[in-house]
């Protein structure tokens, strides 16, 4: 269990490296992502190009760098928003009961019973420029896919920990707590919120696999990160006309999707079991 926790880690930790070192890298094999150069298409790799270069020259390897900053960015952002606040509404509905309990969980299953995908591709393509806001921005458009993520992602959690809370409310020493005059806010702070950090966690680990993949699916359908920004989604999506012709350009965002999915997965499966 523990051999998977490690490795899980390993991986999500070599990946997050991977996003810090960007400029460094880029700077170091002196190639712009964002710059093309049309006599460089779909250069097979070599010193010049570590990984070759995309359909418009431009350098695969520094490219993926800067989309993990942007995939791993909305995967830990989402899980983080969806955590939070998926715990705080099921520690809510545990702790009040009664109405508040059921209008919260029927609000959970209501979005839980909606087709999501559809959903997100639908939200997704709404145009933000209605709203005031600009579209094709980095920061606006991770911004939107994580609000968009966060509507749907706090569902899971939150039943969970509901779930939890009402284990942990139910028992002895919570009794005897209540028994001794402690408050309700320091019973569950110090007693109910460590008792779900384990759910919580394996929760989260998922979360993350999740909202890089769903962000890795409206950037391929061209509804998340607007170009000439990189994440893994549309460069997968950038390279799907030559996939065949130059198959690399599809494959490293591809295996590096894969890998973040593959380490969050094992991360949430070692902790699990330990």
């Amino acid at each position: 269990m523990m051999t998977r926790l490690r490795f899980g880690l390993l991986l999500l930790t070599l990946l997050a490296l991977a996003a810090l070192v960007a400029p460094l890298a880029a700077g170091w094999i002196g190639k712009d992502p964002f710059a093309p150069d049309l006599f460089a298409r779909y250069t097979p790799p070599s010193l010049d190009y570590p990984l070759g270069a995309d359909e418009l020259g431009r350098d695969l390897f520094t490219r993926l760098l800067y989309g993990a900053r942007i995939s791993l960015g909305v995967g830990l952002a989402t899980a983080l928003a969806a955590s939070i606040l998926g715990t705080a509404i099921g520690l809510l509905a545990a702790w009040r009961g009664g109405w508040v309990d059921a209008v919260l969980m029927r609000l959970a299953d209501g979005l839980l019973a909606l087709p999501a995908l559809p959903i997100l591709v639908l939200l997704a393509a709404m145009d933000p420029a209605k709203l005031g806001l600009p579209r094709g921005e980095a920061a606006t458009d991770m911004l939107r896919i994580v609000t968009i993520l966060v509507l749907f992602g706090w569902v899971g959690v939150a039943r969970l920990a509901r779930a939890g809370a009402l284990t942990i409310l139910a028992s002895d020493y919570v009794r005897a707590a209540r028994a001794l005059g402690v408050t309700e806010t320091r019973l569950l702070w110090r007693h109910v919120l460590p008792g779900l950090a384990a759910p919580v966690a394996v929760a989260s680990a998922l979360a993350v696999a999740g909202a890089i993949l769903a962000e890795s699916v409206l950037s391929f359908l061209g509804l998340g990160i607007q170009p000439p920004t990189p994440s893994w989604g549309n460069m997968l999506a950038n390279a799907q006309e030559a996939v065949f012709a130059a198959p690399l350009a599809a494959l490293w965002p591809g295996l590096a999707i894969l890998l973040a999915i593959a380490g969050c997965t094992l991360v949430a499966d070692g902790v699990s079991r330990s």
